[in-house]
């Protein structure tokens, strides 16, 4: 089978032309039109086919293909439904070379050998995973090389040597070169740096062929592209042609592209087919030199089983240049003498006081508040913003974006962003910047941009997924401001970094209040884990002093309708980590539900996972009616209006005060003020208020209340 694929690019050299892949996604624009489209493309004259797994969130892909991937999920595409239309497809007679190609997730969750054996059976020849990093890729390889299957690996334009040099030793068939930073989608033009790229990645390929692809539309770019490469790759706009074409003429419109592309003007059928057991290689063994891969990294990207850089190649450059930078900032004490001259500015440190009447409402243990809501606008993401903007300058850049659900943290970055004279631009699903008008204006006010994201849930998971793929096409003047503890390295240890002020404080003042004594229990909601991981960090050590996270429990874990990822999620990749993630049992991402915008989010940082899997802290969901009820009882116990985030800690803090003594101690940490929720309250209350007791509603006359 990988013999195949090399026979493919023989066949097209001795034809005096590059080989032309071709790219459709399985399911789209229906099952039962994607075998007859397979052999449309054949009949066509395409020299390989890639034939995509739909996944949820393809952080890679522009618009058409997310698109495609959406359809096909829809359409109830998994990958038993992909290996059974190679199947259909060969039988029907379709010969050419077919490539898996899909991320990481569905097949982690189908199990990854069991897929492989599976994917020889159906008879595809090899895969193309977009999100595999070498150290991973290596390991997958050699899985493949026992059936006889080829793994393809990506690079891109500035993909290192010292990847590029692992990458070309696991090619045993062909290497993807993408040509532009950025993600897929058809191009006017090509980059004119191209043919330097490919002259650099051959070094390094031997006798590998070179395929180029993302961009490609039209015989001029197949021309142009292939007169340096052996292949040309050709996806978002094959399936726009599709799309476009009448649903009774699909098959022949992906052929009528493939010989416009090729240049043939004569209607004959191509025939001329390869196969699957002509001249196969049997499987040899990667010299061990040659499987080793350790990138080098100052902070360790794994937490236990957890975290790592499971990202498109494109990406990994941006976040070896964060790396760097961020490694060279905290080693830096201008960089902390810098950032601590900005304390009085965010309101730092912020108070650490006893609640009184809430320890009183509990019963058990003394309740201490730390009063991150008390920080320059509103909650804790102003300790991140600033930083990251701080070192954002430093790498030379004049523009951040940010991802944000509940807002607060968009506007910690405008806010940031304002303070330092850069552009600002904030990605927030449509769904949250209905929920959050208040926090959108104040964005605006402090003269950012909004995007509002209309794609998949419209909420935090999908801006998430728009601002790394905005990143990726704008290294060089832009840095991502992320949020949360989430994301591959080094986001969820640089964003723990700059939090752990909260843990430090606290640990320092309640010492000072409490005669040296630490208290017994930390507590903290749970979205992605920034002020959880911050709070909790500085007493990771401290074994007397119990760790509990609080999740969106939504209308209950035994719903759908929730974002509880470490109560109710299980391991998985998603946004470039391995971590908890909701998921089903195809590997495609759930939709979430949070009364708490915050909080609605189906991944969590794998620190945070890395507790969860050792025992050093407790996670446990609360629920939107109970999360309303505490916001409700420390406005009125304490005069306190948390926000709906810190809310699901107060309650569930409360109920662990509850089983404590009164000479033990609790800190919940109030993450955010509720200015921003009071709208959102005012709309679930005649929903949710029946269940906690609480109605709001004015009579005809309030005198008289």
């Amino acid at each position: 089978m990988t013999t195949n694929l090399k026979r493919a690019f023989e066949k097209a050299k001795k034809q005096n032309r590059s080989a032309l892949i071709t790219f459709v996604t399985a399911g789209y624009p229906t099952i039962n039109d994607t075998v007859p489209i397979l052999q449309g493309l054949q009949a066509g004259g395409v020299d390989i086919i890639e034939l995509g797994i739909p996944f949820s969130d393809p952080i890679a892909d522009g618009p058409t293909i997310q698109a495609a991937n959406t359809k096909a999920l829809e359409n109830g595409v998994n990958i038993d439904i992909c290996l059974d239309i190679v199947k259909q497809a060969r039988a029907k007679g379709v010969s050419v070379p077919i490539v898996l190609m899909g991320y990481y997730n569905p097949i982690l969750a189908y199990g990854e050998q069991k897929m492989i054996e599976a994917t020889k059976i159906a008879g595809a020849n090899g895969y193309i995973i977009c999100d595999l990093p070498p150290e991973e890729a290596v390991k997958f390889r050699g899985y493949c090389a026992k059936q006889g299957l080829s793994y393809i690996p990506l690079v891109a334009p500035a993909t290192t040597d010292e990847r590029l040099d692992v990458l070309s030793k696991i090619s045993d068939s062909f290497i993807y070169v993408v040509s532009r930073m950025g993600t897929t989608g058809a191009q006017t033009k090509m980059s004119d740096t191209l043919p330097q790229l490919v002259k650099r990645v051959k070094s390094f390929a031997g006798s590998s062929p070179i395929a180029v692809g993302f961009g490609v539309s039209t015989r001029e770019h197949y021309l142009d592209v292939g007169a340096s490469s052996d292949g040309v790759v050709i996806g978002s706009k094959l399936i726009n042609v599709i799309d476009a074409a009448p649903e009774s003429l699909r098959a022949d419109a992906a052929k009528k592209f493939v010989r416009e592309i090729l240049g043939r003007t004569d209607d004959t059928t191509i025939t001329d087919s390869l196969s699957d057991n002509d001249n196969e290689i049997p499987y040899q063994e990667i010299a061990t030199e040659e499987t080793q891969f350790n990138e080098v990294h100052k902070c360790n990207p794994h937490f236990g089983q957890f975290g790592g850089q499971y990202v498109p190649e494109a990406l990994h450059t941006c976040l070896a240049e964060l790396e760097k930078g961020f490694d060279a900032a905290v080693a830096d004490p201008e960089f902390w003498k810098e950032f601590k001259s900005l304390y009085p500015y965010i309101g730092r440190p912020s108070s650490l006081h006893r609640a009184e009447r809430l320890t009183e409402y509990a019963g058990g243990a003394q309740i201490w508040l730390k009063r991150e809501d008390l920080n320059h606008t509103g909650s804790h993401k102003i300790n991140n913003a600033l930083a990251q903007v701080i070192l954002a300058r430093r790498l030379g850049k004049n523009r951040v974006i940010a991802e944000t659900g509940a807002g607060q943290h968009g506007v910690a970055t405008a806010t940031a962003a304002a303070k330092f004279g850069m552009k600002c631009t904030v990605f927030m699903g449509a769904e949250d910047v209905r929920r959050q008008a208040l926090n959108v204006f104040r964005m605006r006010i402090l003269g950012a941009s909004v995007v509002a994201v209309q794609e998949g849930t419209r909420t935090l998971r999908d801006a998430t997924s728009e601002a790394f793929r905005f990143w990726v096409s704008n290294l060089e003047t832009t840095h991502y401001v992320v949020g949360s503890a989430i994301g591959p390295h080094p986001y969820p240890t640089l964003v723990r970094t700059f939090q752990s002020i909260i843990g430090s404080e606290t640990k320092e003042q309640f010492k000072e209040l409490n005669d040296g004594k630490l208290p017994d229990a930390v507590c903290a909601c749970v979205g992605g884990g920034s002020n959880s991981t911050g709070m909790f960090s500085p007493f990771e050590k401290d074994e007397s002093v119990k760790l509990y996270g609080f999740e969106a429990g939504g209308d209950g874990i035994d719903t759908p309708y929730h974002s509880a990822t470490l109560t109710a999620g299980k391991p998985g990749v998603f946004h470039g980590v391995m971590t908890y993630v909701l998921q089903d049992n195809d590997g495609q991402i759930h939709d979430t539900h949070s009364v708490s915008a915050g909080l609605d989010y189906p991944g969590v940082g794998p620190e945070l996972a890395a507790w969860k899997a050792n025992g050093r802290a407790q996670f446990s969901a609360v629920t939107d009616a109970q999360a309303l009820e505490g916001f409700k009882i420390l406005s009125q116990l304490e005069g306190i209006i948390p926000a709906l985030e810190s809310s699901h800690a107060i309650y569930g803090a409360l109920q662990i005060a509850k089983t404590m003594s009164s000479d033990q101690s609790l800190v919940i940490n109030v993450s955010g003020r509720g200015d921003k929720d009071v709208q959102s309250v005012a709309e679930i209350l005649p929903k949710l208020g029946p269940q906690i007791g609480w109605d709001l509603r004015f009579s005809e006359d309030i005198t008289k209340e």
